[in-house]
């Protein structure tokens, strides 16, 4: 069998350190023999005792491992971290959540280079894991497949009489509501939020086995495909199937219009271009409005409607949404399946009209997420549109303005907002916050607190369960003096969804004369990792990837 990199390690010609190797390898219970014959697949898995989302994942490791002994292979596992955005939030740890995505493409790519793998699956569930993943398979250029560790259920799903979905709207019972957001099985949280949209666009590049992303974390398919996961990669091996032949910017474009059918995360906008980077691509922002005028939102999944990804998987999951975009996928590109795109999805089936409705019933007319500009954000903010109200499309409002999400969050506890105003949260952006923390601990606190007509913009950015106008990831961010740092209480704002535009009511004139002379807001920060972070990150607008 081929072993295209392993081969080094194996090489009895620079005695004595081959033979050193070979005792390595022995101690381990491995017979170097068998070992000179087979191709070393490499397992990265994110299992982790603290979240649901990765607590069972060492149980599919087992499983795939199982596979690629099956198929002649020998797997070594070694993990990476998961942090969970939800235990993260509203501390000082959700700092360091989205600066874990690079540090985990950094640390898969460094130890396969190092160990000389010859295959390498990846395992992983949630929100920054996936990502970097991606990115460390595009960096490698080597046999690679994704197992993701699909979604969980909600408490909801086991109470009596709860019917209405797993959207917390659909239930006036605070006991509902809760159980709405309450994880009741391991698995990631049973909502279009970013964990679940990464997954299944990682199924939408073709980097998993077809129809795997949205089997629940719980089921026995999910162990099934786990075992065919390990299998595939190393027939992938064997037909020297390298990942860039997989992602390509075709494979890019299919999963940013997959990510608009779906209702995906705003922050597929981070991470979608900062693959694309690692490829040598360019994704701007503006790509997202390029395809959201002509792909619709098919689905009304959480937080977009009332559906979990349960029914998404029981209507036929990802193959079934692209079915009904074929008419705008690119059909020839290729999947580790073997198979193109468009050979899956012949084969796919809808079924449930009502959770993967025919385009002509689609759930909002244009794509989920877009791309604000205007003097406020002139490279560009992000609103996922099918979260919010017809009626607060488009809204001016006067500004009150924050310099961190406490300083906000103070004020909702002391009931000092009121309905109408615009929220501006600054110096939370890559630089700023610092790792562009999320504000979904103040979207709920306005959520609770019963605003019906107030929006919110900052620099930071928002959970794949935010709804409402929240408008994020403004660009340039406060902390490189971009036009929000000049904004004041009682500038009036508009946010106009459908014409595309972010706009404060001041001249450009007045917006300079304000910035002169600005000094940025420095935030107490631990050393080491962070204050090399601050150096290194990049706009989000074009990925908040590492410089």
């Amino acid at each position: 069998m081929k072993k295209p990199k392993s081969i080094a390690v194996f090489n009895e010609r620079d005695f004595p350190v081959g033979l050193a190797r070979m005792t390595v390898f022995q101690g381990t219970g491995v017979d170097p023999e068998e070992a000179k014959s087979k191709p070393i697949i490499a397992i990265a898995n994110s299992q982790t005792d603290i979240n649901t989302g990765h607590m069972h994942l060492k149980t599919l490791a087992e499983r795939v491992k199982e596979g690629v002994h099956a198929a002649g292979g020998l797997p070594f596992e070694f993990n990476v971290p998961a942090p969970c955005d939800i235990l993260a939030m509203g501390n000082e740890g959700m700092r360091y959540v989205l600066a874990q995505r690079d540090l985990i493409a950094d640390m898969v790519e460094v130890h396969v280079r190092s160990m000389n793998y010859d295959g390498l699956v990846l395992i992983a569930s949630c929100d920054k894991i996936v990502p970097g993943m991606i990115m460390a398979a595009a960096r490698l250029d080597m046999p690679a497949i994704i197992l993701t560790g699909g979604p969980g259920t909600f408490q909801i799903r086991f109470r009596p009489g709860a019917d209405a979905g797993v959207h917390h709207s659909g239930y006036e019972d605070l006991a509902d509501k809760m159980a709405t957001a309450t994880c009741a099985s391991c698995g990631s949280c049973e909502l279009m939020g970013t964990a679940n949209t990464l997954q299944s666009l990682a199924e939408a590049m073709g980097m998993t086995l077809p129809g795997t992303a949205n089997i629940p974390a719980y089921h026995s398919e999910r162990l099934l495909a786990a075992r065919r996961t390990g299998k595939r990669i190393v027939e992938l091996v064997e037909g020297e199937v390298d990942s860039r032949r997989i992602l390509t910017r075709k494979a890019v474009e299919n999963a940013l219009m997959v990510d608009l059918a779906i209702g995906g995360s705003t922050n597929s906008t981070l991470h979608l271009p900062a693959i694309a980077a690692e490829l040598g691509l360019d994704l701007p922002l503006s790509a997202f409005n390029d395809f959201n005028r002509r792909i619709p939102t098919l689905t009304r999944i959480s937080p977009s409607g009332p559906h979990g990804i349960t029914e998404l998987y029981m209507a036929g999951g990802i193959p079934a949404v692209m079915k009904r975009l074929a008419g705008d996928l690119h059909l020839d590109a290729l999947t580790v399946d073997g198979r193109t795109v468009g050979e899956i999805i012949e084969q796919a089936v809808v079924l449930d009209e009502a959770v993967i409705p025919d385009r002509s019933r689609a759930y909002y007319p244009e794509g989920a997420t877009v791309v604000l500009y205007g003097n406020l954000a002139p490279d560009g903010a992000v609103v996922k549109q099918s979260a919010v109200a017809k009626d607060m499309r488009v809204f001016t409002g006067p500004a009150r303005v924050f310099d961190s999400e406490a300083d906000c969050l103070e004020a909702i506890r002391e009931g000092t907002l009121n309905e109408g105003e615009v929220l501006v949260i600054r110096y939370e952006g890559p630089k700023g916050g610092p790792g562009m923390p999320e504000m979904l601990a103040a979207t709920m606190g306005i959520d609770m607190a019963g605003f019906k007509r107030m929006a919110l913009i900052t620099d930071g950015r928002f959970s794949g369960a935010t709804s409402g106008p929240c408008v994020g990831h403004v660009s340039p961010e406060t902390h490189e003096g971009g036009p929000i740092a000049a904004v004041r209480d009682g500038d009036p704002i508009t946010i106009d969804i459908p014409g595309r535009k972010l706009e404060v009511g001041l001249s450009d004139e007045e917006i300079r004369k304000r910035l002169e002379g600005f000094t940025p807001i420095q935030r107490e920060i631990p050393d080491r990792y962070m204050r090399r972070y601050i150096k290194l990150v990049g706009s989000a607008a074009k990925g908040a990837i590492l410089e």
